[in-house]
């Protein structure tokens, strides 16, 4: 499986995110920058966090003007996996691929450290390797961390599962229904907030991270390879 990571100038966790898929995980990864137009040759892409452009207007927004968007949205087309983190969710949002928009931290300031989730959906391309119910800790780092969407939006997530993880502990930032991740419409989208990607290792503090590499792996691996 070949991972493409979608770099923007002001990514900040391209290499955790290169490391976690290439030393950890054992996949084929390349950094792709974001004046790329075709990913026809990866089988998932990743936008790691950071901050793209510099926030500047807001965070993902002028990610937009990007040539990679259009090539994003061709390729999430062909049902491949997309898995934004942090600055990543706020890209998939602003370009329409997720629903909802990200406001500034209830506290008006950046915060960093440990959010433990609880895991809603594991018949997801992203989560089949955890439980229904399991509470994990993952690293988070983020000033806008705060989603919201509309009362609609959030019972139609609801109805069709799409709520993949929220916050089990307080829900400092203010997200709406604690929502800490969430997918598309058609299952193959993933943004959420904290970083996956930066709980791969017990040495740097855990792996309840690890699974979600493990399932796009997995669901990959059941559809591509020969059971021959």
């Amino acid at each position: 499986m070949k991972f493409a990571i979608l770099t923007f100038p002001g990514s900040g966790s391209d290499i955790d995110m290169y490391h976690a898929v290439k030393e950890v995980l054992g996949a084929e990864a390349e950094y792709v920058q974001h004046k790329e137009t075709d990913f026809a040759g990866y089988d998932a892409i990743l936008i790691p966090s950071g901050a793209s452009y510099g926030d500047y207007l807001r965070p993902g927004a002028l990610a937009q003007s990007s040539p990679a968007i259009e090539g994003l949205k061709a390729f999430v087309a062909t049902g491949k996996p997309v898995l934004g983190v942090g600055n990543g969710f706020h890209i998939l949002a602003e370009a329409g691929l997720l629903p909802g928009a990200f406001l500034r931290n209830k506290g008006m300031k950046f915060r960093a450290g440990r959010a433990k989730l609880t895991v809603h959906n594991t018949d997801s391309k992203f989560t089949v390797d955890y439980e229904n119910g399991q509470e994990i800790r993952i690293p988070f780092a983020h000033e806008y961390g705060n989603y919201y969407v509309d009362e609609a939006t959030v019972a139609e997530l609801k109805a069709n599962n799409r709520i993949v993880f929220t916050y089990a502990d307080e829900n400092v930032d203010g997200s709406t229904e604690a929502i800490a991740g969430v997918l598309n419409e058609q299952g193959n989208v993933l943004g959420m907030m904290p970083l996956p990607e930066r709980a791969v290792e017990e040495i740097i503090g855990g792996t309840d991270g690890l699974p979600l590499f493990n399932s796009i792996l997995k669901r990959w691996s059941e559809n591509n390879v020969s059971q021959a």
